[in-house]
C-alpha cells in the first residue's frame, strides 16, 4: 500500500495546533491584554473595519449603535477596501454570493438588506466612500454608516446626494488615503477581510461572530446594564423553524447535497450536525467530496490559515465537536481517503468514513496518510479494512468524481466548502448556501418545503 511517511512539519502540527487553540493559552492571552488595558487606564477599545460595498459590512453596521449602548466600549471605525486576491481567489463569485447570502439571512436576524443581484454603481460607491471617510471621527458616524448603506444597496442616487449634502464629504484623494490607512491597520493586526470586529488580540467576523465578542465583553464586566439583554442578533439556530415538529412519514423526501473537503475544518465540524438533521427530517444527504483549495491551485495566505484555525475552534466548541489536535491531511492523506469513498458508499458508510477521517485529522492528531492511520479511520467507520484495502490508492473513478463535483460547485457560483444545495422538484428552484454557520438557514429552507 505504501502510505506516506510523516513529513517532519506534520509531526509537530498537532502540538502547535493544540497550543494555538488551547483554552488555557487563550485565557492567558486574554488576561495579559486585560492587564495591559487596566495598567494604561484605557477603555475597552473595539476596532471595526467597514467596506462600503460589502453587504456583510452593511449588516454589521446596523449593530454598531446597539453594541455601544449595551457595552462600555470605545468604537474605533476604519474604512477598508476588499481583501487581496490571495484571500479572495474567486472574487466575482464571492461578491455575488455575499449579496445573495446577506439578503437571505437579514430577515431572520432582524436586519435590513435589499435583494441586490448586481454590484452597486461605481460612482455611487465612490461617493459612499467619501461620505463615510468624512464621518469616521465624527459623532454622527453611527447614523451615517447605516444611511449610506441603505442608499447604496437601494441604488438610490438621490438619497446618497442628500446624505453628502447633510453630512459632508472629503475629496476623492483623501478618501483613498483613509481607505489605505484602514487597510494598513487591518493588515498590521493580522486580518484581510471586512465587516470585522477586533478586540484585544481576537477577530470577530460580522454579525455571525458578534456573539463571541459580546460574551467576552460580558465576562470582563463591560456591560452597561445588569439586565441580560440577550445577543444583539440571534444567529438563527433557534429561529422560528427550529422546534416545529414534522410528520416525517407523510412528507416527501428532500435531497440535500453537501459539497465537502476533508481538509476543511468547517466541513468537519458541520458533518455530524448534518447527519443529525437527516435523523430528524425526511431528507437524503448526499456528500460530494472536492479537493482542498490548495490542491485546486487556490492560494490561502498565512493570516487566513491562522484565523480559520482559531475561528473553527470557537465554532466547534459551540457545537460540542472535538477540535484542535490537528494533523494536516493535505495532499496524499486526502487522496487516499477519496479513493475509499466509492467503496464506503457501496456499503452505505461514506458519511461515516468522512466523519471518522476528519475527526482523526482535526481532533485527534492522527496521521491519516499512514497505513495505520487510514486503517483506524476505516474501522471506526464500521468497515472492514481487509475489504477496503483492495480499493485504497486505486484509480477507481474518484478523481473524475471530485472533478465533476468541483465543476458543479462552480456552476452554483461557489468554490468554497462546505456548500449546501437543496434540489428543486421542478416547481421550486434549488436553494444554495455556503458555510457551516448557514446550516440553520438550510434547515429553515427544508422545513418550508415540507409544509
Amino acid at each position: 500500500m505504501g502510505g506516506d511517511p510523516v513529513p517532519l512539519p506534520r509531526k509537530f502540527t498537532p502540538y502547535l495546533a493544540s497550543v494555538l487553540t488551547s483554552p488555557r493559552v487563550w485565557g492567558w492571552r486574554r488576561a495579559a491584554f486585560e492587564f495591559r488595558r487596566k495598567l494604561s487606564a484605557r477603555p475597552h477599545q473595539v476596532h471595526y473595519f467597514h467596506q462600503v460595498d460589502d453587504p456583510y459590512s452593511h449588516l454589521a453596521a446596523q449593530t454598531l449603535r446597539r453594541l455601544c449602548e449595551l457595552y462600555d466600549v470605545s468604537l474605533v471605525p476604519h474604512l477598508v477596501g476588499p481583501p487581496a486576491d490571495s484571500a479572495a481567489p474567486e472574487r466575482e463569485r464571492l461578491e455575488a454570493f455575499a449579496r445573495k447570502d446577506a439578503a437571505d439571512v437579514a430577515p431572520h436576524l432582524g436586519l435590513a438588506m435589499p435583494r441586490q443581484r448586481a454590484r452597486p454603481d461605481a460612482q455611487l460607491i465612490a461617493l459612499a466612500k467619501q461620505i463615510v471617510a468624512a464621518a469616521l471621527e465624527g459623532e454622527a458616524f453611527l447614523d451615517v454608516i447605516v444611511a449610506v448603506g441603505v442608499a447604496l444597496w437601494s441604488s438610490d442616487g438621490s438619497a446618497m446626494q442628500e446624505l453628502a449634502s447633510k453630512f459632508g464629504t472629503i475629496d476623492p484623494d483623501a478618501a483613498v488615503s483613509a481607505l489605505k490607512q484602514g487597510d494598513r491597520e487591518r493588515e498590521k493586526r493580522g486580518h484581510y477581510f471586512s465587516a470585522m470586529f477586533y478586540y484585544a488580540g481576537e477577530w470577530y467576523w460580522g454579525v455571525d461572530r458578534l456573539g463571541y465578542l459580546e460574551q467576552r465583553l460580558t465576562q470582563l464586566g463591560a456591560c452597561r446594564s445588569e439586565v441580560d439583554a440577550g445577543p444583539i442578533v440571534n444567529r438563527g439556530e433557534h429561529g422560528e423553524h427550529g422546534e416545529r415538529a414534522v410528520d416525517t412519514e407523510s412528507c416527501q423526501r428532500i435531497t440535500l447535497e453537501v459539497f465537502f473537503s476533508a481538509r476543511s475544518p468547517y466541513s468537519y465540524i458541520v458533518l455530524e450536525p448534518v447527519m443529525d438533521l437527516a435523523r430528524r427530517l425526511p431528507i437524503d444527504v448526499v456528500v460530494r467530496p472536492v479537493l482542498p483549495m490548495v490542491m485546486r491551485g487556490l492560494a490561502v495566505p498565512r493570516s487566513k490559515k491562522f484565523y480559520i484555525l482559531t475561528d473553527a475552534k470557537r465554532e466547534a466548541d459551540r457545537l460540542g465537536v472535538p477540535f484542535g489536535h490537528v494533523c494536516d491531511p493535505l495532499g496524499r492523506p486526502v487522496e487516499r481517503l477519496y479513493s475509499l469513498v466509492p467503496f464506503a458508499r457501496s456499503r452505505g458508510r461514506d458519511k461515516e468514513l468522512l466523519l471518522a477521517f476528519t475527526r482523526a485529522a482535526w481532533a485527534e492528531g492522527v496521521d491519516t496518510g499512514s497505513d495505520a492511520g487510514i486503517k483506524t479511520v476505516v474501522e471506526r467507520a464500521g468497515l472492514h479494512f481487509d475489504e477496503a484495502r483492495a480499493h485504497l490508492d486505486q484509480d477507481n473513478g474518484w478523481r473524475s468524481e471530485v472533478e465533476t463535483n468541483r465543476a458543479d460547485l462552480l456552476d452554483l457560483g461557489l468554490w468554497g466548502v462546505p456548500c449546501f444545495r437543496i434540489r428543486g422538484d421542478g416547481e421550486e428552484s434549488d436553494f444554495v448556501s455556503w458555510g457551516q454557520d448557514r446550516l440553520w438557514l438550510v434547515e429553515a429552507a427544508i422545513r418550508e418545503r415540507l409544509q
